[in-house]
């Protein structure tokens, strides 16, 4: 397996909560209300398992192999990509203020709450795809097997010295009961395939 498929299988399961996470903006807009434990779950899940575990590969460690490789990140592909996990930041910090407010009753706040998820699930399928069928397609292509290896390793190295060895497993738990609570279809943590190349900047 390669290392840019270990980040495609994590990538189903984040486009698993998105999908929780569109029915649960949905279901806000039409009722005027928020299941507030479900959202703060999913902000959970995106700020520990998509941005700490999964972008936090991706810019300690994919993202410099890159680099030292000669993709430049200003103006290149991953510059786009660091910008647009701080765009997600942001839109996840957005999220947060707003189920503690609409907690306490402040309409207003539920419809932050939705227009930042809205933007956030556009954001990062968009995200997604662009890594998916173009950064990590010119990886594969510039690492040799000794990178590859020496990637592989290092990814099992943060998950079980940095994240922890069962954390993981436990936010693709969450991923599931949050998809069974919104009739989200569970997906296949399998890898997935190269396409065609979208813009990511290079």
């Amino acid at each position: 397996m390669l290392p840019t498929d270990v980040l495609r299988a994590e990538h189903r399961v984040i486009q698993q909560v998105l999908g929780c996470l569109e029915r649960m903006a949905q279901k806000a807009q039409s009722e005027e209300t928020l299941d507030i434990q479900s959202a703060k779950s999913a902000i959970d899940f995106f700020r520990t398992f998509a941005d700490r575990c999964h972008h936090g590969k991706e810019e300690a460690h994919l993202f410099p192999a890159m680099e030292a490789k000669g993709f430049p990140r200003d103006g290149g592909p991953t510059g786009v990509m660091l910008y647009e996990h701080e765009q997600g930041r942001s839109h996840i910090r957005e999220m947060d203020a707003a189920v503690d407010a609409v907690a306490t009753g402040d309409s207003a706040a539920l419809r932050r709450f939705i227009r930042h998820a809205l933007a956030y699930i556009e954001l990062l399928r968009a995200h997604i795809d662009k890594e998916d069928h173009c950064l990590f397609p010119m990886a594969d292509q510039a690492f040799g097997e000794s990178d590859q290896q020496q990637l592989r390793e290092v990814f099992e190295r943060v998950e079980r010295e940095e994240i922890g060895e069962d954390v993981h497993q436990r936010y693709v738990a969450l991923a599931n009961e949050l998809a069974d609570r919104f009739g989200v279809e569970r997906v296949t943590a399998s890898a997935g395939s190269g396409g065609g190349c979208h813009s990511c900047g290079h």
